[in-house]
Parts: C-alpha cells; sequence; structure tokens
C-alpha cells in the first residue's frame, strides 16, 4: 500500500512550495478514500511516493488513466497566493491503494 504524489516540474516551484502542494493533494486523496484502504495504508506504515511530470497535460492523461482505473485521486489546484499563477495545478495525489494498482498509471514515471 502506498499514495503517490505527482508533480509538474514546469512550474518550477521551490521545495517548501512543493512539499505544501503534496500535502494538500495527500489530505486531499486521504479524505476521499475508502476506510479499508485507509486502514490498511495505516497499518504499512503511510508510505509515500513522490514523482514528477513535465507538464500540465502529462498530469491530466494520468488523472484521466486513474478516473477510468477508479483510482481514488486528488487534484491540486493552487490558490495564486505566493510563487505560482492563481488556478495552477500544481499536483496530482493518488491513493492509498495497492502498489500494484497505482503503478498501473505511475510505474513509467521517475522520482522527483
Amino acid at each position: 500500500m502506498k499514495q503517490v504524489m505527482v508533480v509538474r516540474t514546469d512550474l518550477k516551484m521551490r521545495k517548501g512550495k512543493i512539499a505544501a502542494q503534496c500535502c494538500h493533494g495527500a489530505i486531499g486523496a486521504y479524505k476521499k478514500s475508502p476506510k479499508d484502504k485507509v486502514k490498511k495504508w495505516e497499518n504499512e506504515a503511510y508510505a509515500k511516493v513522490v514523482l514528477k511530470v513535465q507538464t500540465l497535460d502529462e498530469l491530466e492523461e494520468l488523472k484521466r488513466i486513474a478516473d477510468d482505473e477508479g483510482i481514488v485521486n486528488y487534484l491540486v489546484v493552487d490558490a495564486g497566493r505566493t510563487q505560482i499563477p492563481t488556478s495552477s495545478v500544481t499536483v496530482l495525489a493518488l491513493g492509498p491503494d495497492e502498489d500494484e494498482i497505482l503503478d498501473k498509471v505511475t510505474g513509467d514515471l521517475k522520482l522527483l
């Protein structure tokens, strides 16, 4: 079991901004997840992985695949108060879910 955050690198967010956006995504996806998956994930040390894509198009395609596969996901849209423009899509959070299920969507991506 794990949760995956996929970050856009084209926005050139600084480390602190990326961390905050990933936290928004983690909480958003967690709140949407079925209790049985959350419970299992909680019992397996809350594994999280942060991966990267270069563009909004790539992130949106991953969301479409996740939706088609029935994978819980949450798209983070920034308020634009600091480093990036308002309504910028920054992170796609997936899961928690089984590694094999999430790997169908993110298995080819590289670590951030």
